[in-house]
């Protein structure tokens, strides 16, 4: 079992920034790749980036070029620092890591407002 836990989220005015952290525990040999989603108001999780224990990324369309994603291995952790936020990013940011079976490790979420 891989537990996750998102911190960082919060209120930020448009065009500011956050750093969001993802601390993994448990089982961290079965981490291969670790990822951002994120839930908006009436739409479905959607990936916002992904890294591999490699370091290779990969973004998601609706947030590229804004924000970055990147991993302490020694502490287990990923972050993403996102900037420039607009207020339709305020939703609900997960961190989710594959454990093969098209199963998924959850995180509970943190929340993110962005205040125009």
């Amino acid at each position: 079992q891989v537990q996750l836990v998102e911190s960082g989220g919060g209120l930020v005015q448009a065009g500011g920034s956050l750093r969001l952290s993802c601390a993994a525990s448990g089982s961290i040999s079965e981490i291969v790749a670790m990822n951002w989603y994120r839930q908006v108001l009436g739409d479905q999780r959607e990936l916002v980036a992904g890294i591999t224990n490699g370091g290779s990324t990969n973004y998601g369309h609706s947030m590229k070029g804004r924000v970055t994603i990147s991993r302490d291995n020694a502490k287990s952790t990923m972050y993403l620092q996102m900037n420039s936020l607009k207020p339709e990013d305020t939703g609900v940011y997960y961190c989710a890591v594959p454990r093969g079976n098209g199963m998924w490790y959850w995180g509970q979420g943190t929340q993110v407002t962005v205040s125009s």
